[in-house]
């Protein structure tokens, strides 16, 4: 694994009338690079996030992660909290509340949006962008891979695409024909938020489109990739669902998806 200089950064991707808070982190030397867009939990692009996507810059790649509650709750966000092992009851009960507010074609604009955003970084390379995901943000991946522009999609237990979601009538896994790149999607054995039927129905589409993927599943529950970050956030190590050697293995495939098709 890489671990090159990285540079930081606030940006705001317009989107029309809209502006969408993001969080920009990229190679620090001169160059072109792939570029891959980091989709939040119900959470806001919190310190996880930005964790996830500065450790995705270290890699070689353009990384941004747009606030995708930027239109039903601009600049929310809820971190790790050391106290309650994991987050507060307030946390999930306002990123829920939010999340129930979203739109489909909203997050689908905001997804263009971003990609429109990343193909004016003069560091770019404008057909090699990406994505990843997670929970919530699984789903928006999911979403995302079925757009031309996106090469390859890593959705971590991505909750609702079986059922119809954000105001639609029809599931988004019914529009996995529509999926060009590749995608990695990964599940927990214990999560008790996605059944094993909805993800097997997830991988059976797949199969019936030929979409180029990968499906991984892990003893463990919804949420393990925060595993990944035990020796950074210790207290993770008390959450049951947390599963270190799983997420290890899921960010070395995740790794494997974007050195092969970015």
């Amino acid at each position: 694994m890489k671990n090159i200089e990285i540079n930081t950064s606030r940006v705001q991707i317009p989107n029309n009338n809209l502006l969408i808070d993001a969080y920009l982190a990229q190679p620090a030397d001169e160059g072109n690079f792939g570029a891959v867009i980091v989709f939040q939990e119900i959470f806001g692009v919190n310190n996880n996030i930005r964790d996830i996507t500065e450790l995705i810059a270290k890699q070689g790649y353009v990384a941004i992660a747009p606030a995708m509650y930027q239109r039903v709750a601009p600049g929310f966000e809820f971190g790790f909290s050391a106290e309650d092992a994991g987050f507060s009851q307030e946390a999930y009960r306002l990123g829920l509340e939010y999340y129930q507010q979203v739109k489909y074609q909203e997050i689908f604009s905001d997804i263009k949006a971003t990609i429109a955003y990343l193909k004016t970084l003069a560091n770019v390379k404008a057909d090699s962008i990406g994505c990843i995901g997670f929970c919530f943000g699984g789903h928006i991946a999911y979403m995302a891979a079925t757009l031309p522009d996106i090469k390859a999609t890593a959705s971590f237990y991505g909750g609702g695409i079986t059922q119809p979601s954000y105001g639609e009538d029809i599931p988004t896994v019914n529009r996995t024909s529509e999926i060009q790149g590749t995608i990695y999607t990964f599940f927990g054995t214990k999560d008790s938020l996605i059944s094993q039927e909805d993800n097997q129905k997830i991988e059976a589409e797949l199969k019936k489109h030929n979409i180029n993927h990968r499906v991984f599943r892990y003893d463990a529950g919804h949420g393990f990739f925060g595993g990944f970050f035990v020796d950074k956030y210790p207290f993770l190590a008390q959450n049951p669902v947390i599963n270190r050697e799983a997420a290890i293995d899921a960010w070395n495939h995740v790794l494997e998806l974007f050195e092969n098709y970015l």
